[in-house]
Order: structure tokens, then sequence, then C-alpha cells
């Protein structure tokens, strides 16, 4: 019933709450201002250069230049792209990425299809929504066993935002899902490399591929989801039918978490944490102790990182840059250099992390012992409620931060007013 479900869902899906629609808004930006700061990374080049060399159809925009390319090469660059800094949004539901996977894949399509912007907009928030419902169905087992949702889930919703933006019937919406079911991928093993964001741009560019295929009268299994030697049977799935709870009334897509920290969302909760404290000066700190999920100690757990891509994956280095008053928000604060600087190498060897299966993914606890004996503690978890205004004007921040404040004002109002998916598009261009 799985895909039945979902396809039924994409095809009649209501309109969604105006708080659920603004969250949308927030993450476009969020998206864009990552995609749009992220384009000058190795591996957006090198995707850009492969894709604009293939040449075809200028039909859709890339993030870095102002050629424009057939769709399917759009939304690989365009997911690579945003997700080349790590910076971009995560649904702790299923351990996701869902707007790199998913709105390149709409943005890319909605340019091609001559859709308006608001269509853009609901498109993006079903195809999130959607890779939120699988990413839950194939649940941790999936995730733990080595597949990175974000490519795999990811593809999914690819699919999802593309068949609703074509107005796909439930017919037309199963056989998109059932056609990327057999090209969804993507491996945790790629990590701390240009692999780990190629995987969203592998997973907008197969929703893409699937939703052009069958928009041209191509007939796959409809059921390849979830039927024998299926998707989910074949990479660790565990069928979870509660994620088909709600579906149509409630927006899983709400419980959405936004980054703060230029690094991997496995550390938020704990540089949460010690921003909230009174912290000591380095000096004074005998010793650090974080407590995190078991799930975390394999993701971002370096102990000794030699290069910014590794801090970015490295509780005891990140906690020794936030007690020595270094930006973690700050994308130059992860480099070879901060990694080789005595006073933190010192300060993160005072730092261990322990594991806690009683504390939730989104949860961590810090606890700071003193040289003269005094201990501070703190603790945070990423679900804790906060309101729309207060993540609204940490998401302006941070994108007035990683793209200047004139470009995000004029991105905010395009995207405000829905505008049509070629403005959004001139406005990734340099």
């Amino acid at each position: 019933m799985l895909t039945e479900s979902l396809a039924a869902f994409i095809s009649q899906a209501p309109e969604a709450p105006e708080e659920t629609r603004q969250m949308l808004r927030l993450s476009m930006l969020d998206w864009a201002a990552c995609g749009i700061s992220g384009a000058t990374e190795p591996v957006s080049r090198i995707c850009r250069e492969m894709v604009c060399e293939e040449s075809g159809l200028g039909e859709a925009s890339l993030f870095g230049t102002a050629e424009r390319v057939p769709a399917r090469g759009a939304a690989l660059v365009n997911g690579a792209t945003s997700h080349a800094l790590d910076y971009d949004d995560t649904h702790f539901a299923h351990i996701g990425h869902p707007s790199v996977a998913v709105m390149p894949a709409a943005l890319a399509l909605a340019e091609g299809a001559g859709a308006t912007g608001a269509a853009l907009q609901e498109a993006a928030l079903v195809g999130i929504e959607v890779s939120v419902r699988v990413g839950v169905w194939l649940g941790r087992s999936h995730y733990q066993t080595g597949f990175h949702q974000t490519g795999t889930a990811g593809a999914f919703g690819a699919a999802a935002a593309g068949a609703r933006l074509f107005g796909f019937d439930a017919r037309q919406s199963a056989a998109a899902l059932g056609l990327v079911a057999t090209r969804a991928s993507g491996l945790k093993s790629q990590f701390g490399t240009m692999g780990k964001p190629y995987n969203a741009g592998l997973a907008a560019a197969n929703g893409v591929e699937a939703v052009l295929l069958v928009a041209k009268g191509f007939v796959p299994n409809p059921e390849g989801l979830e039927c024998a030697q299926g998707f989910g049977p074949t990479h660790a799935g565990e069928a979870n039918d509660s994620a088909l709870a709600g579906l149509g009334e409630t927006w899983l897509f709400d419980g959405i978490s936004h980054k703060f920290h230029a690094c991997c969302h496995g550390l938020h909760a704990t540089l949460e944490a010690l921003g909230g404290m009174n912290r000591p000066a380095p000096e004074e700190v005998q010793a650090v102790e974080i407590t995190t999920h078991p799930r975390w100690m394999t993701v971002c757990n370096q102990p000794a990182p030699e290069t910014g891509l590794g801090a970015k994956f490295s509780y005891r280095m990140v906690a020794a840059m936030a007690l020595s008053g270094v930006s973690t928000a700050a994308l130059a604060s992860y480099s070879a250099e901060m990694c080789a600087d005595p006073a933190l190498r010192a300060l993160r060897d005072c730092v261990s992390v322990v594991a806690d299966e009683a504390l939730a993914e989104t949860e961590a606890r810090v606890r700071i012992t003193l040289k003269d004996g005094t201990v501070l503690e703190a603790a945070h978890d990423l679900n804790a409620p906060m309101r729309l205004e207060d993540r609204a004007a940490r998401l302006m921040a941070k994108a007035e931060a990683l793209i200047g404040e004139d470009r995000t004002g004029a991105l905010w109002a395009l995207i405000e007013a829905a505008a049509s998916p070629e403005a959004i598009g001139r406005a990734l261009a340099p």
C-alpha cells in the first residue's frame, strides 16, 4: 500500500497550512544561499564543467554560471552544489537532507515546463514530504547498513516533486516512484569526500529522469519500491508502515531542522548546548565530556582531523573551536590551519565523546570540568520548539553571511512573491 498511498498523495495533496508553506519558503532561501555560496567548491566546479561540456537544451539554470543546460544535468549540478558545504537542512525522522535532493529537481523541471512559482513551491513541498515519508519507511536499519538517505529517499522525493509539477495522476505518480526505485543510490562511505554532495545531485537527477521518461509513456513496475526484490527489501528497508500515519493531514516536513553551524548536523546539539552556557576561558578547562546518541559515533566523531572537511565531522574539534571563541557558523573556520593550531589541538585533546542510547538522536549533553574542580553542565535537543520568527531571523542572518545582505534580500523577495522558476533560476547565477 506504500506506493499506492504516496501516489494518491502526490496527485491529490491538499494545500498545506500557511506556517508549513512559510517553512518551505525559508528552506528554499536556505537551499539557494548554500548553493550560491558553494558554487566555487571543487565538486561543484567539476560537476558543472561535465554537464556544460555535454551541452544540450538550454532549459534550466545552474549555480555558478549563467549557462543553461538540460533539466537532468541541472538537477545533478545544483544538488551537488547545494550540498557541497554541508550547510543545508536536515530531517532527523530519517536522517536525510531533503532540500538538496528535491529543490534542484523541482526547479529544473519547473523551468523547462514553464510552471508558475506557486506550482514550484507546491511541488517542492510535496516532494520533500514524500522523501521524509519514504525515509521513515526505510528506517534506521537502511541508514545504519550504509545507505545515505539523502541519495536514496531523496530520489523518491525528487520524483514526487516532478510528478506533482507535471500534473501526473496516481497511476503515473506510482510509475515515477517505481522507476526511480531502480535508480536511487547513495552510500555513507562517501562521507568526508566529494562523493557525499554528489549523492544529493544523483538523487535530484534520478528523480528528473524518472519523471521525464514516465511523461513519455515509459512503463516500469510501479511497485518497485516495496515489492519482492524491490528497493526496500534489497536495501535493508524496515517497511515501517507508521510512515503513512497522517499522510495528507499532517506534514512531517514541519519537523525540518536548519543548520546554524557549518558542520555535520550531528554536532549541532553539542554546539547549541555550548552556546547556551557561560563558557570558561580555554586555559581554565581540565576536561570536556560530550554525550551523544550512538548513531553519531560513526558519522561525526573524527578524533583528530587534519583538514577543514574533517573538522566538520569532529565533536572534539568543533568543541575546541567553540570554547576558544572560533565561529562554528563561519565557513572559513574549517581549515587545515585551524586543525593545526597548537592551542586548539591542546583543547581538542581534553575532549572525550561517549554514547548513551537513552538520548534522542537530536540531543547532546556537555559536561566541562575546570582545573579548580568546578563542573559546568548544559544540554540541548534540536527538536526543542523554535518560533517561526526566530528561525527566520537566524536563517536570514545565515544567508546574509553566506551571500551578502543585498543578494539575500533580493532572493527572499522573489521567494516570498512566488516568482517564476526562471526568475529564481537567474538569481542563482553569479
